[in-house]
């Protein structure tokens, strides 16, 4: 689990294909100071498994199903790239729940400067539209945001709006976002949870069952 504070901006230095995934290696002295074989680390949002390293570099697979679900389909060396560990048990959520399993991608279709931050805008999948709510939360390529603005429910092309503070332009890649460019979508997992339950017409297989012990 993570929590989309962004530790690090790390450079892919090798995307090596690998059958149907890739094999990516990244440039990250700080969150290999303590990584070991096995380990999470999230790459613009996506959970990754450290299968090697070195003392400023990891390497991470990449499956089918991830490359396209993400951004990491067009991953090339140099792009950079937003990097976290996972969270520590005993350590702080600054930001929110992050999984790093993405739902999708969106598209940057604005950026509005301010005198000091920036107002982004991001067309998102219509069906991950309900799962976004104004002031709810939403990690855009691993960085956990507040949502200041969201489409209209009958909006047929739908988006939603993140206002970027100086420390988030600076210490992530969201800080060089145009518009045309793809970012990696996380929606909050209790909205997915609820959204799954209604599914089924909001009851429980505790509830249902009568056999159950009392």
């Amino acid at each position: 689990m993570f929590t989309g504070i962004v530790e690090e901006i790390g450079t892919l230095t090798e995307v090596a294909d690998s059958g149907d995934g890739v094999r990516l290696t990244v440039h990250a002295p700080l969150v290999v100071t303590d990584a070991g074989h096995g380990d999470s680390i999230a790459v613009s949002g996506v959970c990754l498994t450290v299968v090697d390293q070195g003392p400023d570099w990891f390497t991470a697979d990449v499956m089918k199903q991830t490359l396209d679900m993400s951004t990491l389909a067009e991953a090339a060396a140099g792009r950079p790239v937003n990097l976290e560990r996972a969270t520590a048990a005993h350590g702080r959520l600054g930001g929110h729940i992050v999984q790093g399993h993405i739902d999708g991608t969106g598209t940057v279709v604005e950026v509005r400067p301010g005198d000091r931050w920036q107002v982004v805008r991001v067309a998102l999948p219509p069906a991950l539209a309900p799962l976004v709510v104004d002031k709810g939360s939403i990690a855009v390529d691993g960085v956990s945001l507040t949502v200041s603005a969201v489409s209209p429910a009958a909006e047929p092309a739908p988006w939603f709006e993140v206002s970027l503070i100086p420390e988030t332009l600076a210490a992530t890649t969201l800080g060089s976002l145009s518009p045309g460019e793809p970012v990696n979508l996380e929606t909050d997992i209790l909205a997915r949870h609820v959204q799954r339950l209604l599914a089924f017409g909001g009851s429980s297989p505790a509830s249902d069952d009568e056999g159950g012990s009392r």
